[in-house]
């Protein structure tokens, strides 16, 4: 028999959407020949909805948009994620589960038992834990049937495991032959390939196939790249669908041969189009359709604004440049013909005398006190005001353009550089900005050699640095590595870099001290294990003794 994946790209909330996606994927490969077509995790609702789902409403249109599905697909059989009722008098009231859909019926319902509540996971907040799990007998076969988490809890492959139960484990126990994952696995830089090795020693581990269809698209902060795969017993690849793009794979469940689509290679490659796919769906999908990036010659701005119009079409960007009293006659003219470049529209609004304006009017509050950073704040504030009202004016959303090493020590303004709807590249480490970068320009050079060449510099004062201020980039991106995704120590850190303890300290103490501003941020997009935002959950109100 044939089997089909339909990777798909869903809107939460979007049943209508959803549904005749999946109807219309469903068609397709019964055209190609399938018997049997899986979907991701929660595909008639979208991933993940969240509280959602404790709205009565809107698990009512689960239900009926299942129906719909099941009506509209006779003559091959569905698998999709859903939410359904838990019919239980206490906890939660829904469960995340997946329908086999035959004959225009629900043939078959298997629900999640592993609800993960780590890092951007928060699922046991929302859903009741299924108690067992059952085989799928299928076309005189003994399916396991799983959902995204219940294939993540192998004691052969994991150093320390999560859950005392493994689902997989109980359904080849049971008799299982054929191992099937719905999943809702978002995007890191590695995941894949860990995601690839895992399902690979549970087929090795069973000497059975594994067929695991991924959710493609971008929903709030999260990426996910789709990349759904088949397995050999021996651990062969035997089929895979594309990277980052919607997808239909067939393969057959005897012989294993399927179709084998190119994948994005490489971190920059699949980074950069993580990128890509995020800022696309989470503007269209939040009903924008044009987008405003502030251009200041610097490579941050660049960066986005070079993903934004591969993204959405250089049609649908705005370069705004500003031109402040400190910005250099090279800058301007860098970030001017990078809007050449990639043929968007570019705007010029110069703010010294609006600067001089605020300070005019500050100078009987400020009378007495030297110049400091309140002065840059206030440029990069003009500069957010202006974006802003750009954004009105023309119903686009603004971009904010500031990159994980400067969001990570405060070195960005709150209501000036850090305005806008969606942070782009907030989880892209400054070294890995000048990557991507280089990157971009390996296709087409697009971005000024003396973009990528001058020393960083936020222009807001007489011959200003970042080294001014921080160190190196090269060593700062190091230390909030080892930090913020490993969480070692200060000591920990200096010994094992070779730094100054008095440095490694110093940069800690401005991660600590600047998570007020972080909780104040615009979304960002994840592409790294531990990003800013929802998976990364600190107090606000704290004091360190670590």
């Amino acid at each position: 028999m044939k089997i089909a994946l339909g990777q798909i790209n869903t809107t939460i909330g979007d049943f209508s959407g959803n549904s005749g996606k999946i109807i219309d994927f469903a068609h397709r490969a019964m055209s190609a020949g399938a018997g049997l077509i899986m979907f991701p995790e929660l595909s008639v609702c979208g991933y993940p909805p969240r509280d959602l789902v404790e709205n009565p409403a809107f698990v009512k249109r689960n239900q009926e948009a299942l129906q719909r599905i099941a009506e509209q697909t006779q003559g091959i059989a569905v698998i999709c994620g859903v939410v359904t009722p838990a019919n239980a008098e206490t906890g939660k009231r829904v469960m995340n589960s997946a329908a086999l859909l035959q004959d225009g019926q629900v043939a078959f319902l298997q629900s999640k038992m592993l609800l993960p509540t780590y890092d951007v996971f928060d699922e046991s907040r929302n859903f009741a834990p299924a108690s067992k799990q059952e085989l799928l007998p299928f076309c005189g076969q003994q399916m396991g049937l799983t959902i995204c988490e219940d294939a993540w809890n192998d004691k052969s492959f994991w150093n320390r495991r999560l859950y005392g139960f493994d689902p997989v484990e109980a359904l080849m126990r049971q008799g299982g032959k054929f191992l099937l994952n719905i999943s809702a696995s978002p995007f890191y830089v590695g995941k894949r390939e860990l995601r690839y090795n895992m399902l690979a020693a549970l087929a090795k581990k069973y000497s059975t196939p594994v067929a695991m269809v991924n959710l493609v698209g971008g929903n709030d902060s999260l990426v996910f790249d789709g990349s759904s795969v088949v397995i050999a017993p021996d651990g062969r690849l035997v089929a895979q669908a594309k990277s980052f793009e919607e997808d239909l794979v067939l393969f057959d469940s005897d012989s294993l041969a399927g179709d084998m689509h190119p994948q994005a290679e490489g971190i920059e490659a699949s980074a950069y189009a993580a990128l890509v796919l995020g800022t696309r769906d989470y503007v269209r999908k939040c009903g924008f359709h044009r987008v405003i990036v502030g251009l200041s010659g610097g490579i941050d701005s660049a960066l986005t604004a070079v993903i934004a119009s591969d993204a959405l079409g250089a049609q649908n960007v705005i370069g705004v440049g500003m031109p402040g009293p400190y910005s250099s006659g090279g800058s301007s003219d860098d970030a001017r013909a990078l809007a050449g470049n990639l043929g968007i529209r570019f705007e010029t609004i110069r703010i010294t005398e609006i600067f001089e304006a605020y300070l005019k009017a500050l100078k009987p509050v400020f009378a007495g006190r030297e110049e400091d950073v309140t002065e840059e704040n206030i440029q990069a504030r003009i500069r957010g005001a202006l974006l802003m009202a750009i954004s009105n004016k023309f119903q686009g959303m603004v971009l904010s353009t500031g990159n994980k090493s400067e969001l990570a020590v405060g070195y960005c303004t709150l209501y000036g550089d850090m305005a806008g709807g969606l942070a782009i590249i907030s989880d892209v480490p400054k070294t890995m900005v000048y990557r991507l970068s280089h990157y971009v320009n390996s296709r087409q050079p697009v971005i000024p050699l003396a973009t990528l060449e001058k020393a960083p510099s936020a222009e807001l004062r007489p011959n200003q640095r970042d080294s001014d201020t921080l160190p190196p980039y090269e060593v700062l991106d190091l230390v909030l590595e080892d930090f913020i995704e490993d969480s070692k120590s200060a000591e920990q850190i200096a010994g094992e870099r070779n730094l100054d303890i008095a440095l490694v300290r110093r940069v800690i103490r401005m991660v600590e001290r600047t998570e007020y501003k972080r909780q104040q941020a615009a979304p960002g997009l994840k592409i790294s294990e531990k990003a800013f935002g929802v998976g990364r959950r600190f107090p606000i109100a704290a004091k360190s003794e670590i």
